[in-house]
């Protein structure tokens, strides 16, 4: 079953204000067991845009549904153009202070997991390990035919080889790697098939409109029945693949915090909602539990 895209939420007039109280964020932190459940907010302080913030790319671009991806022939040579070229400069983002305080939250004991809708590996490249990409990862390739993997550093590779010279300019770069080209930029770029059949070449990650996996889900389900609460970070919460999440904890009476600067879908279930930027907010946070968050290595202050 494949879900219709949500692109856009209108916040109602009556949602609970956000505050600039961090006291609850690191209330649920000291007490442990929290959950992380990050989006696309967290990485714009690495220069990723985000989708639905001030500026979000969705102001300018309307994503690839999965329909038109594996239906349309000149839709895939868009796609791919695009996110050729974006994966040049979205390979180059570095993870920033808030995936480093995740990073040493997560060190320091007081996760129990870390759930992500984003698809840039930068949790990882921080030093967090028990990640679940919920939306998968750019950094991998599948076939639709046969269902083999293989990295996105071969396939750019191959590309590179197959259109020399291909060097457009982009207006921007989104939160799924897509740059913005025009179709006279695109031009007659060369799409290529997977080595082993021949068949269609997917990134591995959710378009809007296909199904997140239903054993990732469960999975997730089941991270949300063992930890004690959950935090959101930098989501609009906007697409049901991350909010059933957070009515689930709110179900189960399990506290829900959200720091995220703009209202979202969520906060109706939510303790409360920091509205402050998250680079700061978790850093600050980390602060008051003696967690240092370093530039690179995170450090237990505690630790001798």
């Amino acid at each position: 079953m494949r879900m219709r895209p949500t692109l856009s939420w209108t916040p109602a007039e009556d949602l609970p204000p956000g505050t600039t109280d961090l006291e609850p964020v690191a209330e649920a932190l000291s007490i442990g067991g929290v959950l992380v459940l990050s989006g696309a907010g967290i990485s714009t302080e690495s220069g990723i845009p985000d989708y639905r913030g001030e500026g979000g790319s969705l102001s300018r671009h309307t994503p690839m549904t999965y329909q038109e991806f594996t239906a349309d022939a000149l839709a895939r040579r868009r796609y791919w153009a695009r996110s050729h070229l974006g994966w040049r400069t979205f390979g180059r983002a570095r993870p920033n202070a808030g995936h480093r305080a995740v990073a040493a939250f997560e060190r320091h004991g007081l996760l129990s997991g870390v759930i992500t809708q984003n698809v840039d590996r930068l949790h990882q490249a921080a030093g967090t390990e028990d990640v679940v990409e919920l939306h998968g990862s750019l950094d991998r390739v599948v076939c639709l035919s046969c269902g083999v993997f293989s990295p996105r550093r071969e396939l750019a590779r191959r590309l590179e080889e197959a259109n020399p010279g291909f060097d457009p300019v982009a207006a921007g770069i989104n939160p799924d790697g897509d740059a913005d080209l025009t179709d006279d930029q695109v031009g007659d770029f060369r799409v290529l098939p997977c080595t082993v059949c021949g068949g269609i070449l997917k990134p591995d990650v959710v378009f809007f409109g296909e199904a997140v996996p239903p054993q990732r889900v469960e999975h997730c389900r089941t991270l949300v029945r063992q930890a004690s609460s959950l935090l959101v970070l930098g989501s609009s919460l906007t697409v049901m693949s991350g909010l059933r999440f957070v009515r689930q904890a709110a179900e189960s009476e399990k506290p829900v915090v959200i720091i995220n600067q703009a209202p979202t879908r969520g906060d109706r279930h939510a303790l409360t909602r920091v509205a402050l930027p998250l680079g700061a907010a978790l850093t600050t946070v980390a602060g008051r539990l003696g967690v240092a968050v370093v530039d690179g290595q995170p450090e237990d202050l505690a630790r001798p």
